[in-house]
């Protein structure tokens, strides 16, 4: 003796809503016009100059950063990771701080220049 079961072709009742599981997808909205970016001065330009040993050198590399777009976001990644050297953000780093100005090689003057 066969018999034959039916099953039903849903696991849920019929008139019943439907819950939970994976709903159905809805058609993606038209994404907008990408944002027109602006060059970063530090990936154009000669890339040595952020760390350059000479005190105008390193005053140029700031000029540069001054309208840069990422210029915020710049010096907080280069303060919480406690960069060495360098231009970070528009700030001269060394030794893991911001210093004002780079001081020139050598020894400083015993008698202050007239």
């Amino acid at each position: 003796m066969q018999s034959t079961l039916t099953r039903p072709t849903s696991h849920r009742r019929s008139g019943h809503p439907r819950t939970g599981g994976v709903t159905p997808r809805q058609p993606l909205a038209p994404a907008a016009p990408a944002p027109v970016r602006r060059p970063l001065p530090c990936r154009e330009d000669d890339r040595d100059l952020w760390f350059a040993e000479r005190p105008e050198q390193l005053e140029m590399a700031k000029a540069l950063c001054a309208d840069c777009p990422v210029r915020d976001a710049c010096l907080a990644g280069a303060l919480s990771r406690a960069e060495p050297w360098g231009v970070w953000g528009g700030e001269i780093f060394e030794r893991g701080t911001v210093i004002a100005r780079k001081r020139p090689r050598g020894r400083p003057r015993k008698v202050v220049a007239a």
